[in-house]
């Protein structure tokens, strides 16, 4: 039936473009009405372009942030599958040494505070190339990574770890409950912001955790992402931008009790939370849990409009970068970046910044040399490219370790180098 121009007349009137469906918190299921900051149209931070793709045209998804009213989950919208996402992942943990060296802690600390033996097993949640079970490993501990990133998961098998490479959700719990493998100890680090799915995701872990078994969960703190301008933390990996008093929410729906919380300087300010079955009654809530539960409830956490007030602080972040870096191209000057750091293409992709600011960026991570970022197309050098270049200025683009990387690049200032910080604002340092 052919339509007529009457009928695409009567569509246009009856359809309302400036209100398109409505979104559903993945959580609680309430309707989305808030936006919390929109960064434009963005590719996935991670999807790195290799040079037979250069010419390809490359996809871009909203990076548009939302904020349930009832349970205040800061949320992005899935535009894209897990197993797109996660399917040939660029991250390893492994070539960060500061990063290193806060796993090594944590297992000796945790090793200590739950008595993990060689009878004991721990499982860890996106386990990756075996950064953190390796150390579990060297005290004899039983362990089990279950990491989806195939070529990720590879270099933690060829370390002698034991990796399942599947998703994690109920259904795999499930699976592992019939083998007889549940879990003293339960590790997910920077993971519980990127299941699409976090009931699902939660559920399982209730399944595979022993009567007496203990979660951590590390994940940044959606308290410092407001206060400190962190708007880079978002990206298309990121579904979800959490509190304690949300993650709490979730937790208890679960079966799940939040019994402490330590506060933590990684990322830019993150929290580690130890939760335990509901009726486990050996695990006390500690004042920590009631102190930063009060402390979000009193910088508005549990009111919508705190959340309204980062759009604008962003905004002014951007004009802020962008003049500094103009000033500095104007004056003749070369700007190369430090990190091809998902957080990083966030921040370009937004500012527009591409390779009329930075020349390239240089990264440690050998599956990213060679190639170019995302929607940037900046070129990804090795580091040894900044003893030949001499950049007058290294913009470093994982500010979330910039101590580790001017220590690793003080040699710079032998030629009157300096380093580019952004976040929270736009800093020199010589």
């Amino acid at each position: 039936m052919q339509t007529t121009e009457a009928d695409l007349r009567k569509e246009m009137e009856t359809t309302n473009y400036d209100q398109p469906d409505v979104p559903y918190c993945r959580f609680c299921g309430n309707k989305l009405n808030t936006v919390f900051v929109d960064l434009g149209m963005s590719p996935l931070s991670n999807a790195y372009v290799t040079p037979e793709r250069y010419h390809q045209v490359e996809s871009f998804y909203p990076l548009k942030t939302y904020v349930c009213s009832s349970c205040f989950l800061v949320q992005l919208l899935q535009y894209e599958t897990p197993d797109v996402i996660f399917s040939d992942y660029a991250y390893f943990s492994s070539y960060s040494d500061s990063w290193l060296e806060h796993s090594k802690k944590y297992v000796e600390m945790i090793s200590n505070r739950l008595n993990l033996n060689g009878e004991s097993l721990v499982v860890e949640l996106a386990s990756n190339d075996g950064y953190l079970l390796q150390y579990f490993q060297e005290k004899n501990i039983p362990v089990l990574g279950i990491e989806p990133a195939g070529n990720v998961a590879q270099a933690a098998i060829k370390k002698g770890i034991p990796t399942v490479t599947k998703f994690f959700g109920t259904e795999l719990a499930g699976a592992l409950l019939k083998e007889a493998q549940q879990a003293d100890l339960i590790v997910g680090n920077n993971v519980l912001a990127h299941v699409p799915d976090i009931n699902d995701f939660v559920a399982g872990m209730k399944i595979i955790l022993k009567e007496n078994g203990v979660i951590t969960m590390e994940f940044p703190h959606l308290l410092q992402i407001m206060q400190h301008n962190q708007f880079d933390t978002i990206y298309h990996e990121h579904f979800s931008y959490l509190s304690l008093y949300t993650v709490e929410k979730i937790f208890e729906k679960h079966g799940l009790n939040v019994f402490d919380v330590d506060e933590l300087p990684t990322h830019g300010g993150s929290l580690r939370i130890f939760a335990a079955h509901l009726d486990n009654d050996d695990r006390y809530i500690t004042d920590n849990v009631q102190n930063l539960r009060n402390r979000e409830i009193g910088e508005g956490l549990t009111d919508l409009q705190t959340y309204l007030t980062f759009t604008e602080k962003v905004k002014k972040t951007k004009r802020e970068i962008l003049n500094e870096l103009i000033r500095i191209k104007e004056s003749g000057k070369k700007i190369a970046g430090y990190g091809a750091a998902a957080k990083g293409n966030t921040l370009l992709n937004y500012c527009g910044i591409g390779i009329d600011m930075i020349d390239y960026v240089v990264d440690r991570n050998p599956h990213k040399v060679g190639k170019y970022l995302p929607g940037t197309r900046i070129p990804i050098r090795n580091p040894d490219t900044i003893k030949s270049d001499k950049p007058d200025y290294l913009i470093i683009l994982p500010w979330n370790i910039k101590e580790e990387i001017i220590s690793q690049n003080s040699y710079i200032r032998e030629w009157g180098g300096k380093f580019i910080i952004t976040i929270p604002s736009v800093s020199i340092l010589d």
